[in-house]
């Protein structure tokens, strides 16, 4: 029997057999929202039939600026389910990339949470193809603001007129769901479209036991925000399961994440390294451990040591390294262990977790040269990782002037190791290797384990130019709170776990690192602010 994989039939299945599953969102209101996948399901259909009365034609794009939430999700499964395409876009960019990437997108609706009234008040005049703005609240404030929004309407207002009744569209699941933008750190961000059926192999793959391990049994928090690359898929993966959801909404503080996980008994959450490392900072302070949790997926960057270490063997958590990006939808590999690493040493198998993981069935990747030569699965070569499989991004959007592929594989831009089972690890972005002398250094290491030390916050560490080795590391990091370690006593800390000569020339100590859109470090800033350190100084 055939049928088409679309993003409604996730819907029609949670609602019919995970009904009373309960959806928990931490609203901007201030309070907490509660409902279940049957009433999801309802609001969505009265959602569907709201985009119809707006007149969005099949394939419209819907575009939202919005957090983790229970509006968020309705959007999520009416704007796709109806035929339209979802367009979630990223609010902590620059007000000029927003208003580029929706007149980019030609959206020809608008929906936003109060939080960014200002920022789409602000834009709201440039955008061309915007035809109506929706408000996620009950009403329109009176404010200046609101009334320099043309036509701004209400959302509650327009779900609760419309009728339950609804006919999810049967048609080819190749047609686009979703569109995302990159974060566009050099130059205009670029759009990956996402299909209906890559977003249901996508999520069936993130819910695979050596994925994520959804399951109906578990209480899901994605605090990884579902306007970037869909928060890894987990709303359609804690769906097809019946997982219990829990949305964070818009405090992401160490403090409101452990209150909100106490209080739903969440057994699993996942995010990037900077929202981890505030939550540990928060237990810290309270000398605890959380109660239920019981599975922590890292991704987005790569995991300080230190970090799995705590998170680990202070918390006694099952730490998933995992790693994609925008044009994998983004699930590429998780760091699930095989059973013979049950036989290795505590110190073999921490290597082997602090890998990016394996792929499951479904993605393959593969590392080469620069000539485009396979490299072998050692664990110690490095080369350009690939990546090709049935959710992986063949063009961009509106940019056929672009070709991404290279013989059908995707260039990551990431430089790579793979061992012999598999495990994926990512020593460097293309962008941010450093070559001296002709020979790579990896900056993830380095960054790794100054992070380590249990004085540094945070670490990155970058290529400067040099007079005589063409580049040389330079280590630029944040002390934790009250500490007075100094460059000597960091170097110290550094000596013998690295190649001497990849030892930084430099470290900078700072009161804040550039953080970025995503939650990762913006190096091109600190290569523009440190340039000329090495050559200034006579190197």
């Amino acid at each position: 029997m055939e049928q088409q994989l679309l993003v409604s039939s996730i819907l029609r299945h949670a609602e019919r057999h995970h009904a009373r599953q309960e959806i928990v969102s931490a609203r901007v209101e201030g309070d907490i929202h509660r409902y279940t996948y049957a009433d999801m399901a309802v609001r969505a259909r009265q959602l569907a039939n709201t985009l119809d009365d707006l007149d969005l034609d099949a394939g419209a794009r819907v575009a939202t600026l919005a957090w983790n939430g229970y509006r968020h999700l309705e959007l999520y499964f009416a704007a796709s389910g109806s035929g339209r395409v979802l367009h979630t876009v990223n609010p902590r960019l620059h007000p000029d990339q927003i208003a580029w990437i929706i007149d980019d997108a030609a959206d020809g609706a608008l929906f936003f949470e109060a939080s960014f009234l200002p920022l789409v008040a602000q834009i709201a005049s440039s955008l061309t193809t915007v035809r109506h703005f929706v408000l996620l609240a009950d009403s329109v404030p009176d404010s200046p603001e609101a009334a320099a929004i043309p036509g701004l309407v209400a959302y509650e207002p327009l779900v609760a007129a419309a009728s339950s009744t609804y006919d999810w569209p049967d048609f080819d699941e190749h047609r686009a769901a979703a569109l995302c933008y990159t974060s566009g750190t050099t130059g205009n961000p670029k759009g990956a479209l996402y299909s209906h059926r890559s977003t249901l192999l996508h999520c069936y793959a993130v819910a695979m036991p050596d994925a994520m391990g959804f399951s109906a049994r578990e209480v899901v928090l994605p605090i990884v925000p579902m306007f970037h690359v869909n928060a890894w898929g987990m709303p359609y993966a804690a769906a097809i399961v019946g997982a219990k959801l829990v949305l964070p909404g818009p405090d992401l503080s160490g403090p409101a994440l452990h209150e909100l996980q106490e209080a739903e008994g969440v057994t699993f959450s996942a995010s990037v390294p900077t929202v981890w490392a505030g939550q540990l900072e928060h237990l810290r302070k309270l000398g605890t451990s959380p109660s239920t949790l019981r599975r922590a997926v890292v991704g987005g960057a790569a995991c300080p040591p230190a970090m799995l270490r705590e998170l680990r063997d202070v918390h006694g958590l099952e730490v998933v390294h995992g790693w994609g990006m925008t044009e994998t939808s983004p699930f590429g590999t998780a760091g699930v262990l095989k059973a013979h690493h049950a036989d290795l040493d505590p110190a073999d198998r921490e290597a082997v977790q602090l890998r990016q993981g394996r792929v499951v069935f479904g993605i393959d990747l593969k590392i080469v040269d620069d000539e485009g030569v396979e490299q072998p699965w050692d664990g110690v070569t490095s080369g350009h990782l690939m990546a090709r499989g049935h959710w992986v991004l063949a063009e961009y959007y509106n940019r056929r002037d672009l070709e991404p592929l290279v013989d059908g594989w995707f260039p990551t831009g990431d430089i790579a190791s793979i061992d012999a089972d598999g495990f994926m690890m990512i020593t460097d972005r293309s962008k941010d290797v450093i070559k001296s002398g002709g020979e790579w250094i990896s900056s993830v290491q380095i960054e790794g384990l100054a992070m380590s030390h249990p004085d540094i916050d945070l670490a990155a560490c970058i290529g400067v130019p040099h007079p005589k080795w063409d580049e040389r590391p330079v280590l630029v990091v944040t002390r934790a709170p009250g500490v007075s370690l100094d460059e000597d006593g960091l170097r110290k800390h550094l000596v013998g776990e690295i190649p001497s000569w990849w030892m930084p020339d430099r470290i900078v100590f700072v009161d804040e690192i550039p953080i970025g859109a995503t939650g990762k470090i913006v190096k091109t800033s600190l290569r523009e602010e440190y340039a000329d350190l090495l050559v200034a100084a006579g190197a």
